[in-house]
């Protein structure tokens, strides 16, 4: 029996509108449930570290380090899901509704293989891997049995990061946003129940985090089974030999991979190296990047819709309207990271005060670190449009070479020399989250020029 790949009156009508209606309200309709489902992750983060640190300063710590390295290891699945994405919206905007069914239902099986695949790998020498990322051994002590329940919840995420993508690819952002507020819910009633009610320890946080994602995927698997859609799972769909399904979705999505594991294993020796200051530190500069997070991840969202835009567009051949996605995320996703972090930094008091656990010295130092990190905020936003432009023209390596220099060149060397020949002490934990988050904005423009202006060139544009 042959393979169904239908288009939803609704998924015919995205399509029409990604591809002719103003750009603007494309992005804005597009991005914007996605920007309030990444800044309401974000909260959702800081929350669990704030119940993190009822249980202990040590577990705000532990929550921080070992937060990278499940990133680190998630870097395989959201790695993924973006570069598949891309091929996804891409087929999509061509108008081959056959390929999107087989590069989903492809996507699927392979990111549950995946996901199994790490899970065999790793739980059973989770000790050992703590050790070899250079976890302090106080933070292994606290973290080890809350680590492995989040091992789980990587597997779980590899799968709902798919069925992200994919609504994403289609343009169902309101669906995104509405199920993420439901998982947020279950996620923050039980942890707090744990936390308050059954006064219970960190490993609960993670069975919190382990329902919730269960919950999405609930969802997940719900609204893949649907009929003969072209986003929806079918095994008769799935492909692992057809080139042009499986090759073009890997290709894209190995730089991407590399990207996000080289990104948080730079964090983790960030981490390591705040160590020197003492184990509170890694919880304070923990604690600035989730402040940070109320800025970037919203950024992120509009990053996210309009790459999927992008990719639809230059799908369609509608090269001049790629352009103009990339200057609306770019305006937009500035003046977001202006405003909110304006608004952090004037509260800034009251927002570290929340998770000192009653020590003042832990508040200055998140309110120090935080302090410098919020200078970054609006170059982000451009560099969160150019990540976007990237992304949506299959431009993966590029992203990697930019997000490797973000951490490798311009974040370690410039806190060794901080450490090493300057007496600017714990200040130099802000000081070089400032300096590599505005460097990597410079070089992503530099970057933006050249591939604007090759892209013109190629397509005609004037």
């Amino acid at each position: 029996m042959s393979v169904k790949a239908e288009l939803s009156s609704r998924d015919r009508r995205f399509l029409d509108m990604s591809l002719n209606a103003p750009m603007w309200k494309v992005v804005l309709y597009v991005g914007t449930p996605l920007a309030l489902y990444q800044g309401l992750a974000a909260l959702f983060t800081i929350l669990d570290t704030l119940m993190a640190s009822h249980i202990s300063k040590e577990s705000v710590s532990a929550v921080a380090y070992l937060a990278q390295l499940r990133l680190m290891l998630s870097s395989v699945g959201g790695g993924l899901a973006v570069g598949a994405g891309i091929q996804i919206s891409r087929a999509y905007g061509e108008g081959d509704f056959l390929l999107v069914r087989k590069r989903v239902s492809t996507l699927y099986a392979t990111s549950l293989s995946v996901g199994l695949l790490m899970l065999a790998v790793i739980l059973p020498f989770t000790g050992g891997f703590l050790r070899l990322a250079g976890t302090p051994v106080e933070l292994i002590t606290v973290g080890r049995q809350y680590f492995i329940v989040q091992l789980f919840v990587m597997v779980v995420n590899f799968l709902n990061e798919v069925y992200i993508a994919v609504e994403r690819a289609r343009g169902n952002a309101r669906r995104i946003f509405l199920l993420n507020i439901a998982v947020i819910v279950v996620k923050l009633s039980l942890t707090a129940l744990f936390v308050y009610v059954l006064d219970s320890g960190l490993v609960m946080i993670a069975v919190a985090s382990l329902l919730s994602e269960l919950t999405m995927f609930a969802f997940a698997v719900h609204f893949s089974l649907i009929g003969d859609s072209a986003f929806s799972f079918s095994p008769k769909a799935v492909s692992f030999r057809e080139r042009r399904v499986l090759e073009p979705m890997v290709r894209q999505s190995m730089p991407v991979i590399a990207e996000k594991a080289l990104f948080a294993f730079g964090k983790t020796i960030v981490n390591s190296m705040c160590t020197v200051y003492g184990a509170l530190m890694v919880g304070a500069m923990g604690v600035s990047n989730n402040l940070g997070a109320i800025t970037t991840n919203p950024q992120n969202g509009y990053q996210q819709g309009s790459s999927a835009i992008i990719s639809q567009n230059y799908g369609a051949g509608k090269y001049r309207r790629v352009l103009d996605a990339f200057y609306a995320t770019a305006v937009i996703s500035m003046l977001l990271g202006a405003l909110i972090s304006g608004l952090e930094l004037w509260q800034l008091h009251f927002l570290s005060g929340l998770f000192d656990g009653g020590s003042e010295d832990f508040r200055g130092m998140i309110a120090l670190v935080y302090r410098y990190e919020a200078l970054g905020a609006v170059p982000l936003g451009f560099n969160a449009a150019v990540m976007a432009l990237l992304y949506g023209l299959g431009q993966t390596k590029l992203t990697l070479v930019l997000n490797f220099a973000r951490v490798f060149v311009f974040r370690i060397p410039v806190f060794w020399f901080l450490q090493h020949c300057t007496s600017l002490g714990e200040a130099s934990v802000g000081i070089v989250m400032m300096v590599s988050n505005i460097s990597v904005a410079v070089a992503a423009g530099v970057t933006a020029l050249v591939v604007i202006r090759r892209f013109k060139r190629e397509h005609a544009i004037s």
